[in-house]
This record gives C-alpha cells, structure tokens and sequence, in this order.
C-alpha cells in the first residue's frame, strides 16, 4: 500500500465549530481511510501555511482520492493537498529506470 501526506486548513466556520464543540477529528479521519481498506497512521495540528497534517496509507491512489475528494467536497476545508510519498526503494528503483526514459531537452 502507497503512503499518502495531506496538509489541510479548515475553513475559519469549521473552527468556530470545534472551539463550540470540540472533538477528537482523528476518529472521523480514521473512519474515511478505513473506509477504503486503508489506515490512518498519524494525524497533528500545526502552526503556519497549512492547519494540520495527516499521514495515511491507502490501497491505491484512486481509494485516496475518494476520501481527499469526500473531504474536501464536505466544506469544512479552506485547502487541502495530498502528496504521494515513495519509499527510497521505490525511489531507487525510479532512478535505475530514468535511465532508460530517452529524454531530450527541449530545442536540444
């Protein structure tokens, strides 16, 4: 299974919302990537760009998609970005292979 980071900021109503009621969103984060055969392996709130980080694992990047799609379509989010993230072998395995790719500098 691919291991995926989002970073999110929750809209400025979504905060007023948890400062009224506050709660535990990793329940309901874990609950979306379970829901796809996946796992939620961390989960922080942080200062600066981005409010807070998730890290999951999910079977594919279409199954992430649906759950970065669900909750970003739920209207609680200001913004949201998933990177995929390769493991070094992966990584490794991607750079034996570049070699074999041709490619050739534009104009070149």
């Amino acid at each position: 299974m691919a291991l995926y980071l989002t970073r999110f900021s929750y809209t400025p109503e979504a905060w007023a919302r948890l400062a009224k009621n506050p709660e535990d969103r990793r329940d309901a984060a874990r609950k979306y990537i379970e829901s796809v055969g996946g796992k939620l392996h961390g989960f922080w709130y942080a200062f600066g760009e981005f409010d807070g980080y998730n890290l999951w694992e999910a079977p594919d990047n279409v199954s992430m998609a649906a759950v970065a799609i669900a909750i970003g379509g739920g209207g609680a989010l200001a913004k949201c970005e998933t990177t995929v993230l390769l493991t070094v072998e992966e990584t490794l395995d991607a750079l034996q292979r570049a070699g074999s790719v041709g490619y050739r500098a534009p104009g070149a």
